[in-house]
């Protein structure tokens, strides 16, 4: 399995790094670096969604010129949490990666880009793949927003939980990532950990270090499981 794994910031690699024993290279290439450890190649792909496409589109289109295609691609990272189905320090892993919002403001409300006749909002992991990570590491199942403005108010949470009832978690890459995955035909997954609530900034509520143990530890969890799945598996 060639894995790419896919954070915003190096905090977030890293924290993915420490999981895996084997020492980390660095390959430069336009605009971004892997760190390879073993079968995991590890790229900051930048913060939100546009940046975080182009950043792996450049990491996959590498790898498929270098005859050493990808057999996956994970977003990664650590993320808000819709309470209380994903509270701090949880993970959740996306059975849906959706665009929030990507689409047109309305009289009537917000119009999804679909909605519109043209492009998508929505990636689906592999079903098998996810049901054996949420066993593996006790992370929850559910749809991960992807969203180019971070929520800051309760009535922006509650209009996103209104039109995404199986949200558990939001984040800034989700989307991007698998919109490059897509186009090189690569199946996606995206593992968050939670670190806040959605809704009301406080900063003082935050948890980003138990977030990031808690990537840590899932992503040790993950790689037998990787080892494990066939992208030919549904």
């Amino acid at each position: 399995m060639r894995v790419l794994v896919a954070t915003a910031v190096p905090a977030e690699r890293e924290a993915v790094a420490q999981a895996f024993t084997e020492p980390v290279r660095e390959l430069p290439l336009p605009g971004v670096t892997v760190h390879r450890s073993g079968g995991h190649d590890l790229i900051a792909a930048g913060v939100g969604p546009a940046l975080a496409a182009a950043s792996t589109a450049t990491a996959l289109t590498a790898a498929a010129l270098g005859g050493t295609p990808y057999d996956l691609v994970v977003s990664a990272g650590i993320a808000g949490g819709f309470a209380p189905a994903a509270p701090l320090g949880s993970l959740v892993v996306a059975d849906e990666i959706t665009a929030a919002d990507l689409g047109a403001e309305t009289g009537d409300g917000f119009l999804p880009v679909t909605e519109l006749g043209f492009g998508t909002v929505t990636h689906r992991p592999p079903e098998a793949l996810v049901r054996a990570i949420a066993t593996a590491t006790g992370a929850r199942a559910g749809t991960v927003l992807t969203v180019a403005t971070v929520t800051g108010t309760a009535a922006r949470a509650d209009a996103l939980r209104a039109r995404h009832p199986r949200a558990l978690a939001e984040a800034m890459e989700g989307f991007g990532v698998a919109e490059a995955a897509a186009a090189h035909r690569v199946p996606v997954l995206e593992l968050r950990a939670v670190s806040n609530p959605v809704g009301p900034r406080d900063r003082a509520a935050w948890r980003v270090g138990d977030a990031l143990a808690a990537l840590t530890e899932g992503f040790g969890k993950l790689t037998n499981v990787l080892t494990r799945w066939s992208p030919h598996e549904s």
